[in-house]
């Protein structure tokens, strides 16, 4: 009846019930012979999800673990099938290096990446990093990995490895090998203490590096040790592993002061690659050694087996995420990503008002910096008006931005647009503390966000309601010494197409707030190169400079100009991006521009020139309007994108986003005054919390 209902599902075209194509997966294990890598894929790929929506896949899981669990026989051909598959692989580079940073470098394995996108490698079927790519032969694997539930992984190895079986030789080849492993780790970790990059950003690590010597030879004893106890039981105990595991975590202290140091002087990529690759080591070294000594220890098995769980579950995906670029650019961007958003973040306190005269300040910056822009808006237009070469004048438009944001910010003024990208790195600092059950916490948090808007309210109106007249006033005034209108009516009925809200504009103000928040990441990036590269000290030195300034004046104008690089760079770069886009948008012929709400209200005012004021009120209100949502644009995906890079660099997962918002609209409601205008007594308001 069976074989016929077999063959009526065969002729019909249906799958088999789940219960036997698990049944046939699992029976195979019965054969002494059979391959045991292509029965674990076979397993695999019953286990594996059909989508990446399906739910099934844990219930298949689920249904494995039982029916192994209620058959011995089963169990035992499944255990020593894959016991002695992975007890005859080369286990080492896998204890040593899956789920790690690769020793090659950043551009060497990036470049190994991309190579292998176009030239897949041939793994190596006698080392088991090599088998989990045939036996986890999709790149989206470690998605579904990741969703089996823990207890069910611990189920699963608490069948594979029990008690009575953890001392026959497959065991002791594997425990072998992660002996092998523990001392290349540690030999690893010792060969910093003659890394000169660590020497160059401690002065006093040189009264740390007997410890990371004494790593490799205290992990030398204790293998050693453990190898005795392997072969005596009654001598498990002569090495507990303490004192390596002491001395690993001096060193792990050592390497995190270091860490803090390089957030003060700071740091570079290869150093930040230095530092995680050696911390990932210790703490797989850490991990290893305990697994060793549980697995030694009958009370302790429960917790061996669970340490193995969650290593195995980890470095499994992390294998299968191993030719992920998207993956590894982002393990790599998270290096410099918290020193970069913590120099955005200091700067990112000045914007904030806390008092009436913050706010009068910020005002008074905001319109210095209008008259400014009205007067660049100008030098682009007429620019624009030489008809130049594209490339020269994708050169000169960005000379006139970038110059101009350049002289901006080193006369103390403020466009508001560059407010949120640094703002945002602030908020974020305060996420990370918040503790949503404090309400003093929240309140603390919704006063900044409150003073925060008031001050972004104040960079706009001072942007926006000086750059306007003053265009107004410019163009009028040349207009009437000239005797003709300097804006022509054609051009003036392109300025006021550009603001037309269901055109281009809402994208091209996207693309402005885009760059605007990657500005501030290279504001960010150049104030720590400055500070890691001693670029004042240095500049000071210059032998032409000291003889043109001399030493005092050399000196001083070194620290300001370290001081001040990556504000000098990250305007510098922002106006060379906005000068550009548009004239490369013309040479692929794509619709790439830029719009920026300070320029767009400058040039409303020299559109109302090339019109001579005779505009119809519908039209101007229309103009209007798109500047306001130009700016609105502007704020939303620059604050956006640096609050989302902000909490990803300091690996906060916000998620009482309702209660904040509940505060904050409780307060809008009671105190609306306080979201527009500063408060009339003073309030101390401590950004960094």
């Amino acid at each position: 009846m069976t074989q016929n209902n077999k063959f009526l599902r065969w002729l019909l075209g249906k799958p088999a019930p789940l219960g036997d194509q698990l049944a046939a997966t699992l029976a195979a294990y019965h054969d002494p012979n059979a391959d045991s890598l292509e029965l674990t894929r076979r397993l695999v790929a019953y286990l594996r999800p059909k989508s990446a929506t399906e739910p099934g896949f844990v219930e298949r899981y689920a249904a494995m673990l039982q029916h192994l669990e209620s058959d011995a026989k089963l169990a035992a051909a499944f255990r020593t099938h894959l016991v002695h598959f992975i007890a005859s692989r080369r286990l080492v580079t896998f204890f040593t290096d899956s789920g790690m940073l690769p020793g090659t470098g950043f551009f060497s394995e990036w470049w190994r990446i991309l190579s292998n996108r176009l030239l897949p490698e041939v793994p190596d079927e006698r080392r088991l990093k090599d088998c989990l790519h045939v036996i986890y032969d999709r790149s989206d694997d470690w998605q579904w990995l990741e969703q089996i539930p823990p207890e069910y992984t611990q189920r699963f190895w608490a069948l594979v490895a029990p008690a009575e079986e953890l001392r026959n030789i497959d065991w002791r080849s594997i425990q072998e090998q992660m002996l092998d492993a523990v001392v290349l780790l540690a030999h690893r970790v010792s060969g910093l203490g003659v890394e000169g990059e660590l020497m160059r950003i401690s002065p006093d690590f040189d009264d740390h590096t007997p410890r990371f010597i004494a790593l490799s030879a205290e992990a030398t004893l204790f293998t050693h040790a453990f190898r005795v106890a392997l072969n005596d039981a009654e001598l498990a105990a002569a090495d507990d592993g303490r004192q390596l595991q002491v001395i690993a975590e001096q060193c792990r202290e050592t390497l995190q002061r270091i860490r803090k140091r390089a957030m003060t002087v700071g740091t570079s990529l290869h150093l930040s690659y230095i530092l995680t690759r050696s911390e990932q080591s210790i703490a797989r070294l850490q991990e290893l050694v305990f697994i060793l000594l549980a697995s030694l220890q009958s009370t302790a098995r429960t917790e061996a087996i669970t340490a193995w769980a969650e290593f195995a579950r980890a470095a499994f995906a992390a294998e299968n995420r191993r030719n992920s670029l998207r993956n590894y650019m982002s393990q790599l961007s998270h290096l410099l990503a918290v020193r970069v958003t913590e120099n955005a973040a200091r700067s990112g306190e000045r914007y904030i008002c806390e008092t009436k005269s913050d706010y009068h300040r910020m005002w008074r910056s905001a319109a210095g910096a209008g008259v400014l822009i009205g007067v660049m808006a100008l030098l682009k237009i007429s620019t624009a008006a030489l008809q130049a070469p594209l490339f020269i004048e994708a050169f000169l438009f960005s000379l006139i931005y970038g110059l101009g944001f350049v002289l901006i910010y080193l006369l103390g003024l403020t466009v508001a647009t560059k407010q949120p990208a640094m703002t945002a790195q602030t908020l974020a600092g305060l996420l990370g503390d918040l503790k949503p059950t404090r309400s003093a916490d929240v309140e603390r948090l919704v006063d900044v966000v409150a003073a925060v808007s008031r001050s972004q309210l104040a960079a706009i109106t001072g942007n926006v309601m000086v750059a306007l007249p003053i265009a107004i006033a410019i163009g009028f005034s040349l207009s009437y010494l000239a005797g003709t209108p300097i804006i022509s009516l054609d051009k003036g009925a392109q300025l006021l197409a550009d603001l037309d809200p269901i055109s281009w504009a809402i994208p091209h103000a996207a693309i402005a707030g885009f760059f605007l928040f990657l500005s501030g990441l290279i504001t960010g990036y150049f104030d720590n190169r400055a500070a890691y590269a001693n670029v004042g000290p240095r500049l000071a030195r210059l032998h032409w400079l000291r003889k043109l300034l001399g030493e005092e004046r050399a000196r001083n104008f070194g620290l300001y100009i370290q001081e001040h690089l990556g504000g000098i760079m990250g305007n510098f770069l922002f106006g060379c991006m906005l000068g550009s886009t548009g004239v490369i948008g013309t040479i692929l012929g794509l619709p790439l521009d830029i719009r920026h709400i300070a320029f767009s209200s400058a040039n409303l005012g020299y559109a109302l020139i090339g019109f001579q004021f005779v505009l119809p009120l519908n039209a101007l209100l229309w103009a209007a309007l798109g500047v306001a949502l130009i700016g609105l644009t502007n704020l939303a995906v620059s604050f956006a994108l640096a609050l989302r890079t902000a909490l990803g660099a300091r690996n906060i997962a916000f998620a009482h986003w309702g209660p904040l918002f509940n505060a904050i609209g409780r307060r809008f409601r009671q105190q609306p005054r306080s979201f527009i205008l500063p408060p009339r007594q003073p309030a101390s308001i401590d950004p960094a919390g």
